[in-house]
């Protein structure tokens, strides 16, 4: 009987805890989702490629790798659907497949700057778009990142430096 009394206490306070983590997952993700949301693009394959791009940025910030593995994924089938960014699919491609998120993050700075590029000469129909910067990334060489909102939530370190980098562009409807 004790032994069924301390399973019930562990999956009780273990159900709590996890009920707690995804309430503050679903706040994670309703603030990305208005972010997402706030921002209109020309054409809808312009909008997928943005709207996974901020799905893996977002995926990084939470050091979640397995979901940035799904989110690359889908952003390199984004990006194979769109004439010219082949080169930049396979970078997505690559984040997908790789072994660890430190990996992961090396990758999406080439990847970043390929989509700032983009997005650099993207019509924007509503809403604004951030490029942000980290100085201390990829080891003091920095690494730059688009996100639908002001506040800094580093992709390259997470929680170690959330707050790191600052907004170094603003791209907006003409």
């Amino acid at each position: 009987m004790n032994n069924y009394l301390g399973v019930l206490l562990i999956l009780t306070l273990t159900s709590c805890t996890n009920s707690k983590k995804h309430v503050v997952s679903a706040q994670q993700n309703n603030s990305a989702a208005r972010a997402i949301e706030g921002v209109q693009l020309e054409s809808p394959k312009i909008q997928a490629i943005y709207e996974s791009y901020i799905a893996l940025k977002n995926s990084l910030v939470a050091s979640k790798y397995d979901d940035s593995k799904i989110a690359a994924n889908q952003l390199s089938l984004d990006l194979g659907e769109y004439q010219g960014c082949e080169t930049t699919a396979l970078i997505a491609k690559k984040i997908s497949v790789s072994k660890d998120l430190q990996e992961q993050r090396k990758e999406f700075t080439y990847l970043s700057s390929d989509v700032i590029a983009l997005f650099m000469h993207t019509t924007i129909k509503q809403g604004v778009i951030y490029v942000a910067h980290c100085p201390m990334a990829n080891h003091g060489e920095g690494g730059d990142w688009l996100s639908g909102e002001k506040k800094i939530q580093n992709p390259y370190y997470g929680d170690a430096m959330l707050e790191c980098g600052a907004v170094t562009q603003v791209l907006k409807k003409n």
